[in-house]
C-alpha cells in the first residue's frame, strides 16, 4: 500500500469513527447554530494558525451559511511571516479575551472554536470570555491529544474543558498519521480534512433544522453560475444584521 492510499485509508476509518461516536454531539451543535439563526442572534468560528483554516472554510463560500462569521486576530494567521511567529502570539495572556471583546459576540449566540490540543492561552482565553458574554461555546479538538499534553493556560485548563459542546476530531497525538520507513516523523495530519468535513455537516443539519422550523437558511451559492451575484447580494444584504465581515 502507498502512502497515498495509506492516508486517504486513514481519513476513511477517522471518519467513520467520527460517524460512530460523535453523531450526538454533532447533533447538538447543529441545534445550538439553527436556534441562533431562528431568534436572531449570531454565529462565529475562530482559530488560530492551520486551525483557523475552518473559521476560513466556513465563511462567504458556496453552499455555507452567510451568516457564519469568522474571527479575525493580528498575528495569528498564516499570512504572517515568519510564520513561527504566530506559535509565539498564540501563547499570549489574555490576548483571547480581547480578541472577543472586538466582536458582538454575547447571549445567544454561538461561537465555533477550532484547536487540536485545545492547549494555548488565546485559545482558552477566548472560549472563556466568549462564555462570560453568554454565548455557547463549540469546541471542535483532539480529545487524545488534550488528554496527554498539559494546558498552557493560567487555570491549566484545555478548551475541551471549558467549551459547552466539545467533538471530537477522532485523530491521533501530534496530528501525523502515516509512518514511512526511513522517516523518523509521522506525516500526513489530518485535522484540517476531517475538521472541515465535521463542520460543514455540523452545518448542513442546522440548515436542515432551521428550514423543518419553517425558517429560511441564508445560503450562498456559487458566483460562477447563472443568478449566483444576484442570489448572494441578496443573502448579503437580507442577513446585514448578522454579518460582520462586509
Amino acid at each position: 500500500m502507498s502512502a497515498i492510499q495509506t492516508y486517504l485509508s486513514n481519513i476513511h476509518e477517522i471518519l467513520q469513527k467520527v460517524e460512530e461516536t460523535q453523531g450526538s454531539v454533532m447533533e447538538t451543535a447543529a441545534q445550538a447554530m439553527a436556534q441562533a439563526t431562528l431568534t436572531g442572534h449570531n454565529i462565529f468560528a475562530f482559530g488560530c494558525s492551520h486551525a483557523g483554516l475552518l473559521a476560513f472554510e466556513l465563511y462567504y463560500r458556496t453552499g455555507g451559511m452567510a451568516t457564519i462569521n469568522p474571527v479575525r486576530a493580528p498575528g495569528l494567521y498564516l499570512d504572517v511571516d515568519p510564520a513561527p511567529f504566530t506559535s509565539q502570539i498564540e501563547r499570549l495572556p489574555e490576548y483571547g479575551r480581547l480578541i472577543c471583546d472586538q466582536k458582538p459576540i454575547g447571549l445567544g449566540d454561538v461561537v465555533i472554536v477550532h484547536s487540536v490540543s485545545g492547549r494555548n492561552t488565546v485559545t482558552v482565553d477566548f472560549a472563556l470570555r466568549c462564555k462570560e458574554k453568554q454565548a455557547t461555546v463549540i469546541a471542535l479538538t483532539s480529545v487524545a491529544t488534550g488528554k496527554e499534553i498539559p494546558s498552557r493556560h493560567p487555570s491549566g485548563k484545555l478548551l475541551m474543558d471549558v467549551a459547552d459542546i466539545v467533538i471530537d476530531n477522532c485523530g491521533c497525538v501530534g496530528d501525523g498519521s502515516v509512518t514511512i520507513e526511513g522517516v523518523p516523523e509521522k506525516v500526513g495530519p489530518t485535522s484540517t480534512a476531517v475538521g472541515a468535513a465535521i463542520l460543514n455537516a455540523v452545518m448542513t443539519r442546522a440548515v436542515e433544522l432551521i428550514t423543518e422550523s419553517g425558517g429560511t437558511a441564508p445560503i450562498f451559492i456559487s458566483a460562477n453560475v447563472p443568478g449566483g451575484d444576484v442570489h448572494n447580494k441578496t443573502m448579503l444584504e437580507t442577513y446585514k444584521d448578522h454579518i460582520f465581515y462586509i
